[in-house]
């Protein structure tokens, strides 16, 4: 869809096909480009097919469509479309107890199917605490929406997902992250199913008890499940990607409501992520990427050949953008004191995970009839796994977070990775102090 408008900005006439269950997908992200009259021509090929003769009987049945749409006369409507009037948003929306409140929400489509928390004036006003930012100061203009994501909108939608103000820093510093990326815009517009995996860094990770020890991905924790929660709100009510109309991931991803996890910092025995990005330890930091799978391993061994094999002999083919390994502090350790760092791990992974040519599915068939990128392999002789593609070289990424233990982890698929600095109140002391204590104590058996 956003090749065609490109080319109609240009001054040429242009019709997409479209596959047809797509069609309020594209709907949206020709209006995001400020042509929402474009014509397109429905169509009944699944995306990603690659069956010859369904693709050929597809374009058969709609050519003649695709014809009419490119030289009928444009209607009045088309040539100079109304523009919409955008509708001014209220103060207050709803009144009722709390059960309403939710019901209406739900059905407005601004919740994720979950309960939340009223986002009335006064807990939004508490919210805010947690920045010194104005709140009609805009954090990011985010796609395909183009929404403007200010302030107090974040902060509606942190309170909503029940998040405390001293998790305010970093959800604005998410927001931050969500802008510019490339994979975050592909949401909109993929039948992939991409999760945002959150990392976070820093002294924050004390102050307001983010879980980074066993089960740090489990529900459970507070600050680690409510902050991925408020950005996948501001996902949708701000970004405007919404389930079925410009999200259209084919299976869905369970990690889209909260992947947050926080690095073992004190103990693992590398620098923590953020560092390796360029900030400092004293600084606190979240990470963003997007994973289509996630995977947990049980390691062939713990020393550093068993570890090793493990994290390169369980990649699928054609792994292009971030293939992140989650190590446990154990696994990190064994690694360290036989002489590998994060750097010289990445390194060997790239160039020894390999595959047999004929596994690579974008290569798969073309090998046995001379069409192959390259006719001096023969289909068995081996080809990276990690490879590059148009959006550069691949990207390997070490994450050190969960107890002590064995298991392996991979989280792969994404194709950029930011990192944006959380900035602090001048009032962060006293914020940490109030609501420090906000931890479940629990009951011995």
């Amino acid at each position: 869809m956003y090749d065609a408008i490109f080319i109609e900005n240009k001054g040429k006439p242009a019709v997409p096909f479209v596959f047809r269950f797509f069609n309020n997908d594209a709907q949206s992200a020709a209006s995001s480009k400020g042509m929402p009259g474009i014509r397109v021509t429905p169509e009944n090929i699944v995306s990603e097919c690659t069956d010859i003769e369904e693709i050929q009987a597809g374009v058969t049945a709609v050519i003649d469509d695709a014809i009419a749409n490119l030289t009928r006369p444009l209607t009045p409507e088309e040539m100079s479309p109304k523009p919409k009037e955008a509708e001014k948003p209220a103060r207050l929306v709803f009144k009722g107890n709390l059960q309403e409140v939710n019901r209406f929400l739900y059905k407005r489509g601004w919740t994720d199917g979950l309960p939340v928390v009223p986002p009335t004036e006064e807990a939004v006003a508490e919210m805010l605490t947690g920045t010194d930012l104005t709140p009609d100061q805009v954090v990011a203009t985010l796609v395909p929406r183009r929404g403007k994501a200010t302030v107090e909108k974040i902060a509606v939608n942190a309170v909503m997902a029940g998040a405390l103000p001293t998790y305010l820093p970093l959800i604005i510093a998410g927001v931050k992250a969500l802008q510019n990326n490339r994979v975050a815009d592909m949401m909109a517009a993929s039948t992939g199913s991409w999760a945002p995996f959150w990392v976070i860094n820093g002294p924050i990770l004390r102050d307001i008890n983010l879980n980074s020890s066993y089960g740090t991905m489990n529900p459970g924790d507070i600050a680690n499940i409510t902050i991925g929660r408020a950005l996948g709100l501001i996902t949708k009510n701000i970004r405007g990607i919404r389930k079925g109309i410009e999200d259209m991931g084919v299976l869905g991803n369970p990690g889209k409501f909260s992947m947050v996890a926080a690095e073992n910092e004190e103990d693992s025995p590398w620098e923590p992520l953020h560092v390796e990005h360029g900030l400092k330890k004293e600084d606190s930091a979240i990470t963003l990427t997007f994973p289509q799978c996630y995977d947990q391993l049980y390691p062939y061994g713990t020393d550093d050949q068993g570890l090793l094999k493990t994290m390169m002999y369980n990649l699928t083919p054609y792994r292009v953008g971030v293939t992140g390994y989650i190590l446990t502090p154990t696994n990190a350790r064994s690694l360290a004191r036989r002489g590998w760092t994060k750097k010289s791990i990445k390194e060997y992974i790239i160039a020894n995970a390999k595959m047999p040519y004929d596994h690579d599915p974008h290569l798969y068939g073309a090998v046995f009839d001379d069409r192959g990128r390259n006719p001096d392999l023969k289909p068995d002789n081996p080809v990276p796994i990690l490879q590059a593609d148009h959006r550069g070289p691949p990207i390997v990424e070490i994450y050190v977070f969960g107890g002590m233990g064995s298991w392996v982890g991979i989280a792969s698929g994404g194709g950029d990775i930011r990192t944006e600095k959380a900035e602090l109140p001048k009032n962060w002391e006293s914020l940490v102090k109030k609501y420090r204590d906000v931890v479940p104590i629990y009951v011995r058996y």
